[in-house]
């Protein structure tokens, strides 16, 4: 369970500025329902151009509708320009701090502010610039370029707690380090073929994998996996929580899991679900 700050419980318990500017100056959208968070942003300037008011809409967990409600707060009364430079780290810092797993909570805050200044300014919208990396949120080589330089990070997972990418199937996972390594000017370890494996060494590193790197991206989402059993290539397990209920479970036992497992354990592996 994450841990909240009080700030954070606050703006989430009691959101400021939540509703729509019906002739607002500027509109920012940003996200979508179908992963998972979606917000919109609203702004009215006075007549010294400075944001008078500011309200959002949001669709999305605590941390969300925290970040949405302390930015309506932060850009009130500055000028565009003021506004430009709040950083995804402002809003995270105006709340006390966010659990790093949340913190794309912030980053689509400033992405929307982005975009409802540029609604203002009578820009074209974006396109999507640079090559998708992340097929299943679609974010892009520069979009996680962006946030790995901003923020200092260092790993696949905390480029997913920032923008998503590569919490879906986990395919996207060895070009999001080579992105992360050519930034930070580390060499890309070049893959070694894998030694022939014994059934007991085979059966050990798919338990070890399935603790180290899967059951915890699972349990993020409220869902769990057991391994039932190995026979040769075939690797057997059962689907817990919110992951035996989910719509899109063989998505993520077919993309995720059994591509996790080919990479670290054994390219031949394939997984099959036993049912409850």
């Amino acid at each position: 369970m994450w841990e909240y700050t009080d700030k954070v419980k606050d703006h989430f318990l009691n959101p400021r500025n939540a509703g729509e500017i019906e002739d607002a100056d500027g509109v920012g959208e940003v996200g979508s329902l179908a992963c998972g968070d979606a917000l919109t942003l609203y702004f009215k300037l006075d007549e010294n151009k400075r944001i008078k008011d500011a309200k959002f809409q949001t669709f999305g967990c605590a941390s969300a509708i925290a970040s949405s409600s302390a930015l309506t707060e932060m850009i009130k009364g500055l000028t565009l320009e003021e506004a430009k430079k709040i950083t995804n780290e402002d809003i995270a810092d105006f709340l006390g701090g966010l659990p790093k797993e949340k913190m794309h909570c912030s980053v689509m805050g400033r992405d929307a502010l982005e975009k409802a200044i540029a609604n203002y300014l009578g820009e074209e919208e974006k396109r999507v610039e640079g090559e998708i990396v992340c097929e299943c949120f679609g974010v892009t080589d520069q979009e996680i370029e962006r946030v790995v330089r901003e923020n200092n990070l260092s790993t696949i997972e905390d480029v997913t707690d920032y923008v998503k990418a590569g919490g879906g199937c986990g395919s996207c996972h060895e070009k999001i380090q080579e992105i992360i390594d050519s930034i930070l000017g580390r060499e890309h370890p070049v893959k070694k073929k894998p030694a022939k494996l014994t059934n007991i060494q085979k059966i050990r590193m798919i338990e070890e994998t399935l603790e180290r790197e899967i059951k915890p991206a699972l349990k993020k989402d409220g869902g769990d996996i057991e391994l039932v059993d190995v026979d040769g290539n075939t690797v057997f397990v059962r689907l817990h929580g919110m992951c035996a209920t989910c719509s899109k479970s063989q998505v993520t036992l077919k993309h995720y899991v059994e591509t996790k497992l080919r990479e670290l354990v054994l390219p031949e592996l394939e997984v099959e679900e036993v049912q409850q």
